[in-house]
C-alpha cells in the first residue's frame, strides 16, 4: 500500500487539550477549550495558544493580556467538550457544569479548582495569524494539585487521567513505553 496525497492540513494529532480561563476587566469570566495551545520556549517559559477572534473570550485575554490554561482529565472530559461547543455569550457555563473558579496568584483570570495543573499566563505578543490569532505568553505562575504528589513531592500527571484531542476525538493516554533518554541509556 502506498501514501495517499492530500491538500494542506492541519494533522497534527494528538494535541492537548486544555480549557483556558479568562476574565475582563469587569470581571466577567468565562472557560472555553483550546486545543491548538503548546509550549514554545523553556527558559523564559512561554506558551501559545490560537484562538478565532469572534470568540467570546477573545476580547478578554486581549483586553487584559491574562489567561489560564487548566490542563484537562478523563473526569472532565464532558466539560472540555462542553466549553468548546458552548458559547460564553450564551450561557455561564461555570455554572452550567458547577465548575469551581479560584483565583491565581498572579493574574486576575480565574483558575479551574478542578484542573489537576493551572498555568497562570501573561500575553507578551499577539500575531494575527489567519482564521487563528495565536497569543504568545509568559508563564508567571504553575499550580499542581496536592493529590497528585507523593511523599517527596514528585507530581505525579498521569494519575490525574491527562485527555488529548485527535483529529475529532478526545482520548485518554495509555501507559508508559518509555522516559527521556532511554534509547541511550546504559544498560545495567
Amino acid at each position: 500500500m502506498g501514501k495517499q496525497s492530500w491538500k494542506p492540513g492541519n494533522m497534527l494529532y494528538p494535541l492537548p487539550v486544555v480549557l483556558v480561563s479568562a476574565a475582563d476587566k469587569n470581571g466577567e469570566k468565562n472557560i472555553f477549550t483550546v486545543a491548538w495551545a503548546g509550549t514554545i520556549c523553556s527558559d523564559p517559559p512561554m506558551v501559545s495558544i490560537s484562538v478565532r477572534p469572534q470568540r467570546y473570550s477573545y476580547h478578554m485575554i486581549e483586553e487584559t493580556g491574562e489567561f489560564v490554561i487548566n490542563l484537562t482529565t478523563e473526569e472532565l472530559c464532558f466539560a472540555t467538550d462542553y466549553c468548546g461547543v458552548r458559547s460564553g455569550r450564551d450561557i455561564d457555563k461555570w455554572k452550567e457544569l458547577n465548575l469551581t473558579a479560584i483565583p491565581g496568584d498572579v493574574v486576575k483570570a480565574p483558575m479551574l479548582k478542578e484542573s489537576p495543573v493551572n498555568i497562570e499566563c501573561k500575553v507578551e505578543e499577539i500575531k494575527k495569524l489567519g482564521t487563528h490569532d495565536m497569543f504568545i505568553a509568559r508563564v508567571v505562575a504553575v499550580h499542581a494539585d496536592e493529590k497528585y504528589m507523593d511523599e517527596k513531592q514528585k507530581f505525579h500527571f498521569n494519575e490525574a487521567s491527562p485527555i488529548v484531542y485527535s483529529h475529532g476525538s478526545y482520548m485518554s493516554i495509555g501507559e508508559q513505553i518509555g522516559t527521556f533518554g532511554f534509547s541511550v541509556r546504559k544498560k545495567k
